[in-house]
């Protein structure tokens, strides 16, 4: 009966319109009513607590991280990069658009961040070239959800915080996914450009290459120092957050020097509002995990699911298909928040290691973020490249199922996704 309540009364809330924080926050109200200990001060001291934590401290550092970037020029030079190496060959910057994405994911971890980013360079080069531009459209969203997956994550740090997993193993753990969702775009792409019949870009000279990446140098350092600091126990995940936002505002200001005084303002506030969402979600969901832990909700799925425990790969592959299917409705936050507090139990049951459990949610809730109804970065695609959702949808299912195809070799073959205990201990 709780979890009717619950589900009823969140899917109620959202679909008459209420934000997804306020809804998670209301049917925490709604199991208290049925359970009859309705207590306002409980929901304050949860709600506060939820969000007073140092490891989400990262999510503020990595997201003004990347709105640095943008504004200091360093993703302008990593796109530059790119195109010297890739833009002269057939379909050239399709390649572009995904060794970009590789690359910026391991900046800043935020998918909406970086797939902006990548369809205001790339899109007006995009349609001058002649390529269709749902079909490009559709590349940059699957190329925009790798960032949750390559460390830094967002996602990675929200879920390590919901499911008490290692951050820096996550981070370490999502390197090889990530990469090769890259290279099942390229191999994608490689199919369907065939029958494009757009323009390359000129080729520069040889000379030039290496110009180029000595340019850019200074953007590329900032994925391996994050790397490195974390790998050898240099600094936490937080501390990586603030290392990288010093980084970008130096290399912006002072080598660049393309960061004005109006420039950071707006990046700092475009990263504090894209902060407040986060976190306001984040700490609504400690909330309502609290009150599905007291009214055994959890215990109630690994109850109705535990004929598969002795199963991990069934297993596995039913949560999967869940998350894909919640993910559809749900957005990417509230995917990690809702879920992972109900999950963890029956992936602990199962004997399932929780960092693979980590990588596998995220890949696939980030693939919620392509899927319609809600869709968030393919919208975002959208509004800039000035495409029908149609359309993105008819370019973006290729490449879409290329992903899904990765996810389930993954849930096959999971010592893909793992690596050695003492890399992250």
């Amino acid at each position: 009966m709780s979890g009717l309540i619950f589900i009823g009364s969140l899917l109620g809330a959202m679909g008459i319109g209420i934000p997804i924080a306020f809804a998670l926050m209301l049917s925490a109200v709604a199991m208290m009513l049925l359970m009859g200990n309705l207590d306002a001060q409980i929901l304050a001291q949860r709600l506060v607590n939820g969000a007073d934590s140092y490891p989400l401290m990262a999510i503020p550092f990595f997201l003004i991280a990347g709105e640095l970037m943008n504004a200091g020029g360093l993703s302008r030079r990593i796109v530059n990069v790119a195109l010297a190496l890739f833009g002269h060959i057939r379909g050239g910057l399709g390649y572009v658009v995904i060794g970009t994405g590789l690359l910026m994911a391991s900046l800043s971890g935020s998918a909406i961040a970086d797939t902006a980013t990548l369809a205001v360079m790339l899109i007006p080069l995009m349609r001058d070239a002649g390529y269709t531009m749902g079909r490009a459209s559709g590349l940059m969203a699957a190329t925009g959800i790798i960032a949750p997956v390559i460390p830094p994550s967002v996602g990675f740090i929200i879920l390590g915080v919901t499911a008490n997993i290692s951050i820096v193993g996550l981070f370490l753990a999502g390197i090889v996914p990530g990469v090769l969702m890259g290279l099942s775009l390229v191999v994608t792409w490689w199919i369907v450009s065939r029958k494009e019949t757009s323009a390359v870009q000129p080729k520069l000279p040889r000379r030039d290459i290496p110009k180029a990446i000595l340019t850019a140098g200074w953007a590329l350092m900032l994925p391996v120092i994050i790397l490195v600091g974390l790998r050898f126990g240099i600094f936490t995940p937080t501390e990586a957050g603030v290392v990288a936002a010093a980084y970008a505002l130096f290399v912006g200001m002072v080598v660049y020097r393309e960061l004005t005084p109006r420039l950071l303002f707006d990046a700092l506030l475009d990263a504090g509002r894209m902060t407040a969402v986060i976190m306001l979600l984040v700490a609504a969901s400690v909330v309502t995990g609290f009150m599905m832990t007291i009214a055994s909700l959890p215990a109630q799925l690994v109850t109705l699911l535990s004929p598969f425990i002795d199963m991990p790969i069934l297993l596995m592959a039913m949560i999967v298909l869940a998350i894909f299917v919640i993910g559809m409705v749900l957005d990417f936050a509230p995917s990690i928040t809702i879920l992972v507090p109900i999950l963890m139990p029956l992936v602990t049951a199962a004997g399932i290691d929780p960092i693979y459990f980590g990588v596998m949610f995220i890949m696939t809730a980030a693939v919620g973020m392509i899927t319609p109804p809600v869709g968030t970065v393919l919208n975002t695609v959208c509004g800039i490249s000035k495409v029908s959702m149609g359309s993105a949808l008819r370019g973006v299912w290729p490449f879409l199922l290329a992903e899904m195809v990765l996810i389930v070799l993954l849930v096959l073959f999971p010592a893909l996704v793992t690596v050695p205990a003492g890399w992250f201990h």
